[in-house]
């Protein structure tokens, strides 16, 4: 039977901060996913919006009620909205990136430890 070859710790405590930065960055793709369909949301709905009179009669979702609202109420709804989707999904961009980063320099890292670890081929 082959010896069993025990981790350092510094490697451990690296292979768990990488396994961290992984899940967090799953975490805050599936946030930007959710945020990116609202705003495809929010675009369609000021598209129909656009499409009607000003004295149509417009209802808006409020929890599990349809409330009556004017046009241009829901219309800077929506716009407001949309922008503050759009800059939650650039902050989720930026801690994208950055997490990306600190996880390709810790991969590197751990190449670097676990390289001695390898056997001759």
């Amino acid at each position: 039977m082959g010896e069993e070859v025990r981790l350092p710790p510094a490697v451990q405590e690296r292979l768990l901060r990488l396994q961290q930065l992984q899940q967090t960055l799953q975490s805050i793709l599936v946030q930007k996913q959710q945020l990116e369909l609202e705003l495809l949301e929010i675009d369609r709905a000021l598209s129909e919006l656009e499409k009607v009179t000003d004295d149509a009669v417009i209802y808006k979702s409020v929890g599990s009620l349809l409330v009556r609202s004017e046009r241009n109420k829901v219309t800077d709804d929506l716009k407001e909205r949309k922008e503050l989707a759009n800059m939650r999904v650039s902050v989720l961009g930026r801690q994208e990136e950055r997490l990306r980063s600190q996880i390709k320099e810790l991969q590197e890292k751990l190449q670097r430890d676990l390289r001695p670890l390898s056997p001759p081929t």
